[in-house]
């Protein structure tokens, strides 16, 4: 079996024999619900379609994400199993990729279980179902993001807890990044340039862009090179700490 491969169903498998899995997809398809029908308004609105449920999303996994991927190397190093993982016949970049795929098609599966809501809308209206699509796939790209920084910084540390924290406040740095508010608190006292190459730093204006129905590349190689430069970084904490 290809050893990714392997990883990613020996990860997969450990979400599900405890508890934990099953109280984050609940709390996950709660939020969802509750923010959307309610703080959403999405009554109230009168329009068929999906922006109250996508626009919660980045707040989402905000949470959630971090306390998914906080586990990934933190646990291993301190249970002592890292290094038995890596005497296996795999490399660094496998157990990282296996790892981030085991974590990000456990996401996609609790943002899977959301089809209620979209037959839901359906139901109400005639929505643009080719916009909502764009919406969950914007949704996906934008929690692999998230886990990929969890996993690069759940390898720096062997606490779950800091490793929670830090993963929050880099995720939260990229979500305010951009945002009117912050460019002008920032404008004064930086360089147009280097705002503007701080705005496409913004993760929440990627994400809006896809759910807006708009599949821009730029857009989408946003997601894949941070998803890509996250986990390279994972990989080089960890050939650092492995190398005495």
């Amino acid at each position: 079996m290809n050893p990714v491969m392997a990883v990613t169903r020996r990860e997969l498998r450990s979400y599900f024999v405890t508890p934990v899995a099953y109280v984050f997809l609940v709390i996950f398809l709660v939020l969802s619900g509750i923010l959307t029908f309610y703080a959403g308004d999405f009554y109230g609105r009168n329009q068929a379609d999906l922006q109250p449920f996508f626009v919660m999303h980045p707040w989402l996994y905000l949470l959630l994400a971090p306390a998914v991927s906080m586990r990934i190397w933190a646990e291993e190093s301190k249970g002592g199993t890292l290094e038995l993982l890596l005497s296996l016949p795999l490399t660094l970049a496998q157990a990282m990729l296996g790892k981030f795929f085991a974590a990000w098609l456990f996401m996609g599966f609790g943002l899977l279980l959301t089809f209620p809501i979209w037959i839901t809308v359906n139901y109400l209206g005639s929505p643009d179902n080719g916009v909502i699509l764009a919406g969950y796939l914007g949704s996906w790209l934008m929690a692999g993001s998230f886990l990929a920084i969890g996993a690069c910084l759940s390898a720096v540390t062997q606490s779950q807890v800091v490793a929670f924290i830090l993963t929050m406040v880099v995720c939260f740095l990229l979500i305010l990044a951009g945002q009117p508010q912050v460019m002008d608190f920032l404008q004064g006292s930086m360089p147009r340039r280097l705002l503007n190459a701080l705005a496409h730093l913004s993760m929440l204006r990627h994400f809006e862009a896809i759910a807006r129905g708009v599949l821009d590349l730029r857009d989408l190689l946003y997601f894949v090179l941070s998803i890509a430069t996250w986990l390279i970084a994972g990989v080089l904490v960890l050939d650092l700490k492995r190398t005495p």
